[in-house]
């Protein structure tokens, strides 16, 4: 695989691309020294050929240099972002098992609750057709607000079940103290009876004897 197929940034690419150029440069100025011999025999124009390319290399290899340069620095606060997103990355990830994990105990709560035997579900309600026919306006309820309303019905009724209890407690109690009352009176009838049959035992007894 080529180099510019595994380098794809921009800043990098430059750099290989100055560093390729000032190489083909460098080459290219020493087979031109080459070819020309010792400097002091050379010709003066190819010792200012050669002086220009000096020259120009110096130059491209300046740069290289800021080029270099730019390219450290900008690795360098790449590897920085790489390394804070790892970090936002392994916090995402770690809430997301956090979350994971929530999910599945509410999960469980929620088929606990959904198989818990309530009590209200004991309750002796009357049956539902029985209940939509007394109150046809909770026809159309969902399945927990017509149980709410079946258990509201339930606990008026026995609301009202108990006030009639209760007033036929007083009702009875009341009969209860009258009938003792009653009864207390004819006790005390009886004593009077019994004294009064005593007090005309004489009086009997005289009319027998004239008799």
């Amino acid at each position: 695989m080529a180099i510019d197929e595994i380098v794809t940034d921009p800043n990098l690419s430059m750099v290989l691309d100055a560093s390729r150029d000032t190489r083909v440069q460098a080459l290219s100025l020493v087979d031109q020294i080459a070819a020309a011999g010792p400097i002091e025999s050379a010709s003066p124009e190819a010792q200012q050929e050669t002086s220009k390319q000096q020259k120009l290399l110096i130059t491209n290899l300046a740069q290289l240099r800021g080029l270099h340069r730019a390219a450290y620095f900008g690795a360098r606060q790449t590897k920085s972002q790489t390394s804070e997103a790892r970090q936002e990355v392994d916090r995402l990830h770690l809430q997301l098992q956090n979350l994971y994990y929530e999910q599945r105990h509410l999960q469980g709560e929620i088929s606990a609750c959904e198989s818990y035997d309530h009590t209200y579900q004991k309750l002796p309600l009357i049956p539902l057709e029985e209940f939509l026919a007394l109150k046809p306006e909770h026809a159309d309820d969902d399945e927990n607000t017509l149980m709410i309303a079946r258990i509201e019905h339930e606990r008026s009724e026995r609301e009202a079940l108990e006030q009639k209890r209760m007033e036929l407690l007083k009702r009875k109690q009341k009969l209860i103290a009258d009938n003792k009352k009653r009864k207390d009176d004819l006790a005390n009838l009886d004593k009077e009876l019994e004294k009064f049959i005593d007090a005309a035992k004489p009086i009997q007894k005289l009319f027998e004897k004239n008799v």
